[in-house]
């Protein structure tokens, strides 16, 4: 199937806006996470030009030519696997995701992945991010377990991606990483791509994204420091790779740290404990809370046998 050619002209209204913004204006069933796609993907023309950076700001009398990507043809089959589903409305379903689950499908993983479980147990799912990504706004890594805001219909997936953009949709994780973090608070603020070394791997680089974490401290274990993150930005692997790079890889982390420790751990110990977002049709103030894996309590307790909950 041919991708789709679209035009925009610029007027009064919208010259000066962002490119990307422009973009996921203009279609129904974009999100700015999908116009970005399309520009570092080259589908993106201004006045015949490709240009390749989303915060270009548009002219009065530009033309913008896109190209909208084909869906796949892929056939996701439907599986009945258990979901912890938290909240469900018309709008919005908030998961508690298990660790060991992949998000969506990718090469080598087509099925047993949440989004096989969303289609079975989900009636209604936003198409925005076509077939492989139904519904899915944001993503957490396969052994990472914890809480996900998914999108029933475009609508509420559009605006719940401005959010993310605007940085207004709240994230916050709990994590153990090894080593007595001296510092109560800290602001972890350095860019990220993906690694010129290690395609796997992401990395602190100059020339990467934006990425901004914010790091409290919970309870201290000696040489180990259990914490809250709160994500400003969303990069890939964005905790892991900045707790690494300050020298406080996450425990039981197996792509950015080699250090043993001795907990029965299959993953690193990160848990999305917390979500908060303005509902799309409501405008309600929502905020969502999941407990840690038992595997990730057993850790806490051995650590201190009087531990009775997920730190201070």
């Amino acid at each position: 199937m041919n991708n789709q050619i679209n035009q925009i002209e610029i007027t009064e209204l919208n010259a000066g806006e962002r490119l990307d913004k422009i973009l996921a204006a203009a279609d129904g069933d974009f999100s700015r996470n999908y116009a970005q796609e399309l520009i570092e993907g080259g589908l993106v023309h201004i006045n015949n030009k490709v240009i390749s950076r989303s915060n270009v700001k548009v002219k009065l009398g530009d033309i913008i030519t896109f190209e909208k990507k084909a869906p796949l043809e892929l056939d996701i089959v439907a599986s009945n696997l258990p979901l912890d589903i938290v909240y469900q409305d018309a709008d919005v379903v908030v998961l508690n995701k298990a660790i060991g689950m992949v998000v969506h499908p990718a090469a080598g993983h087509q099925n047993d992945t949440l989004v096989n479980a969303l289609l079975f147990h989900i009636d209604n799912l936003s198409s925005i991010n076509g077939v492989i990504r139904p519904g899915i706004v944001h993503r957490i890594d396969k052994d990472t377990s914890g809480l996900l805001v998914v999108a029933k219909n475009n609508k509420a997936h559009t605006v719940l991606s401005t959010q993310l953009q605007d940085k207004t949709l709240y994230r916050e994780y709990i994590a153990l990483i090894f080593g007595d973090m001296k510092d109560l608070d800290v602001i972890i603020d350095v860019p990220i791509a993906r690694s010129p070394h290690d395609r796997k791997k992401m990395a602190v680089i100059a020339e990467g994204k934006a990425a901004r974490t914010h790091v409290r401290v919970l309870q201290r274990f000696g040489d180990y420091t259990l914490i809250q993150c709160r994500l400003e930005t969303g990069r890939t692997h964005q905790i892991r790779v900045h707790l690494s790079y300050i020298g406080h890889p996450l425990v039981g982390d197996l792509l950015y740290t080699t250090r043993k420790h001795p907990f029965n751990l299959h993953g690193q110990f990160l848990h999305a404990r917390k979500i908060g977002f303005i509902h799309p049709t409501t405008a309600e103030n929502c905020e969502f809370e999941a407990p840690m894996p038992q595997v990730f309590q057993d850790v806490l307790t051995q650590l201190n046998p009087t531990h009775t909950g997920e730190g201070k």
